[in-house]
């Protein structure tokens, strides 16, 4: 099942299902209301629905299948919004060590060209604390918390910071968590894993480059209204099948920036989701990004985005999250 959540003129968001290859949205509630005649609590958002377990998603299933005509919109005609937004939590972890190790080259490449000679500045550069890095990446996840009220949807309107010059996405997708849990063990996991999205976590590397020295991890560089991007839709565990084996792409206007494969995660969601779980309580709706994928953003190329670029990240079995990614007259001079 492919769920999301839509606005329809100016009504409340609501619940929804994709069906016809992602050409209509079914309105759940409005489904269900139509068939029952009544309103069902579990029906009520996404989260209502994952937090409503197997019972509640049967429920959509079946309403998404036999849906009343009056309940069914065109895709065109509404609004997605972010699956879940905002979820009642989010991590973003880092479990591609390719990117890594590129984008770390690809700053101290940065950092050597606005230098006299770049060429010898690059090779008498400390690598010390990026191999840390690395070295601690190995040896367990590492992830920091993101601004969920940060998240917005697909055909939101994504507004370019202030403090910016050197705007950045990130291809990256995520997992939901379905079941409460703690202490959850890495074979038990993935039964804690409601379905996944396309992340788009946007960066402003200028000031990424400031604030990392200070040893605290990323904060303003992604801490900004819509920072965070998602959709276009939340596709359940039971569909997508086999995580491991996506294909992730990254688009510029229409030029292909980078691409890479799940298959390369050091760290898998099961790994994620039992280190995070130690001693911590995972809810419902809670959100684990993976990361970017080698090859999925712009710095490791040192390419940046600029004011209205459309940006499209494709994951295979989920589908295309698009972006408009700003106005000229937001970016400061």
């Amino acid at each position: 099942m492919r769920l999301v959540t839509f606005v329809d003129g100016g009504r409340e968001a609501r619940a929804g299902a994709l069906i016809e290859s992602d050409s209509l949205v079914v309105d759940l509630q409005g489904a269900y209301k139509g068939l029952q005649g009544r309103e069902s609590a579990e029906l009520s958002s996404v989260l209502a629905l994952i937090e409503g377990g197997e019972v509640a998603l049967d429920l959509a299933r079946s309403l998404a299948a036999k849906a009343p005509s009056s309940a069914v919109f065109e895709r065109t005609a509404v609004k997605l919004r972010a699956p879940i937004q905002p979820p009642p939590q989010m991590r973003d972890c880092s479990c591609f060590e390719l990117h890594l190790r590129q984008s770390f080259a690809a700053a101290r490449r940065a950092r050597a060209l606005r230098t006299e000679n770049p060429v010898e500045t690059l090779k008498a550069m400390n690598t010390r604390a990026d191999d840390r890095v690395i070295d601690t990446f190995n040896k367990q996840p590492i992830y920091y918390k993101c601004n969920r009220f940060a998240v917005v949807g697909i055909d939101d309107e994504f507004q370019w910071p202030s403090f910016s010059k050197a705007l950045d996405f990130e291809l990256e997708f995520g997992c939901y968590i379905g079941r409460p849990g703690k202490d959850i063990s890495r074979q038990a996991a993935r039964a804690h894993i409601a379905g996944y999205t396309i992340f788009n976590d946007i960066s402003a590397r200028d000031a990424q480059a400031l604030e990392m020295p200070g040893m605290l991890g990323p904060a303003k560089s992604k801490d900004f209204d819509t920072a965070n991007i998602m959709g276009p839709c939340l596709v359940t565990a039971d569909e997508l099948g086999d995580p491991y084996d996506l294909n992730m792409i990254a688009r510029v206007n229409g030029e292909e920036w980078g691409r890479g494969n799940s298959r390369d995660m050091r760290w898998r969601f099961e790994d994620v989701i039992a280190h995070v779980s130690r001693s911590e309580t995972l809810h419902p709706g809670e959100f684990l990004g993976s990361g970017t994928v080698g090859n999925g953003c712009g710095l490791e190329q040192l390419r940046y985005l600029k004011p209205g670029d459309l940006v499209e990240l494709e994951v295979d079995g989920i589908g295309i999250l698009r972006t408009q990614v700003g106005k000229a007259e937001q970016v400061i001079s």
